[in-house]
């Protein structure tokens, strides 16, 4: 049965904006392979090294000025630092969406062979998932989005997460802040005071802003403790087992205790090589998994040099004049293959 999600968007300097429905259809366990990103501010142009399609470019007018949002030593204060949006919109492909966003918006897909690096590493890892970009919604999505002058961009090899975590590393470099909008929890890896995530709350049917702040109350530790976590206690959407099979008194409890004073997986495991670092069960499942929670690291930790270069015209205010004749159009058809 089709069914009809709302997903409103945080706009640049506002908490919500007014959405635009579609309807979907049921959506696979956690499939994803498509990203997009989208900014309020344009800096000059250079060339990416992934093939796009085209992208509008605002007037200069209609562009912010990085001199107007500088303090008086020319740097940009917290407060006046424009801010990058990656949004998931994979489940959009299957769920529908609710949102056109006239902020540039740049769509990344998985690259062709992905996920196969972490395929050899585990061959279990996303196993229950079809290989590539199908020709289902998501690709009648990819159509909607280069319709409404959005680039789209695809690099071999590589997994669009990849992708993104490389592209937010290049923004704020750039001295941007970055929102990542996704269910995915593979990006509180990257929280910071200056990348917060949006992420869906099911119960109120609406998206909403997860930051440094939120992840520290939630779990206790700090977030570049979180992958250390993870690769504990595993990642069964993406067939990734944590400890818990192999030692089933090893949980979040005490790897979060472990970690807190530890710091990190590597200084953990390292330490425990020399010395006792917790009670014996613990010390008996770090010294003998210590290889087994090394490619866990391996494979649950977001890669940050992708080839692929962050183009400056993609921060260009998007040109938005297709937008309402596409997206209605994209919603009939959904509302048409849903009834028949």
């Amino acid at each position: 049965m089709p069914t009809s999600l709302t997903l409103p968007l945080p706009a640049v300097g506002a908490v919500a904006a007014s959405p635009v429905t579609a309807a979907g259809v049921a959506t696979p366990h956690r499939s994803r392979a498509l990203r997009f990103v989208a900014t309020p501010a344009a800096t000059a142009s250079s060339s990416p090294s992934t093939s796009t399609s085209a992208v509008s470019s605002a007037p200069p007018s209609a562009r912010h000025s990085r001199k107007d949002l500088a303090g008086r030593d020319g740097a940009l204060s917290e407060r006046t630092k424009p801010r990058v949006f990656f949004l998931d919109v994979n489940p959009l492909c299957f769920r529908g969406s609710q949102r056109s966003l006239r902020d540039p918006v740049v769509a990344v897909l998985d690259g062709e062979g992905g996920n196969e690096y972490r395929r050899r590493l585990l061959p279990s890892y996303k196993a229950h998932r079809a290989r590539g970009v199908g020709t289902g919604a998501d690709s009648r999505v990819v159509d909607v989005l280069r319709e409404c002058n959005v680039p789209v961009v695809r690099v071999h090899g590589y997994e669009a997460d990849d992708v993104v975590a490389t592209l937010t590393e290049q923004v704020l470099r750039k001295g941007y802040r970055v929102v990542i909008a996704s269910p995915d929890k593979d990006f509180k890896q990257l929280i910071s005071e200056d990348v917060q995530l949006v992420i869906p709350i099911p119960e109120i049917g609406r998206w909403s802003f997860y930051t440094l702040r939120h992840y520290v109350a939630q779990y206790k530790c700090d977030p570049t403790a979180d992958l250390s976590l993870r690769c504990f206690m595993g990642d069964e959407a993406d067939g990734v087992p944590g400890i818990q099979h192999l030692v089933p008194g090893f949980g979040r409890k005490t790897a979060v205790k472990l970690l807190q004073k530890h710091g990190s997986l590597e200084n953990l495991l390292n330490t425990a090589a020399i010395r006792t670092v917790g009670k014996d069960y613990a010390q008996d499942a770090l010294t003998k998994h210590a290889d087994y929670l090394r490619k866990n690291y391996e494979i649950l930790s977001l890669k940050r040099d992708v080839n692929v270069q962050l183009d400056d015209s993609w921060l260009s205010t998007r040109n938005t004049c297709n937008d309402t004749s596409v997206l209605s159009d994209f919603i009939h058809k959904f509302n048409i293959e849903g009834r028949s």
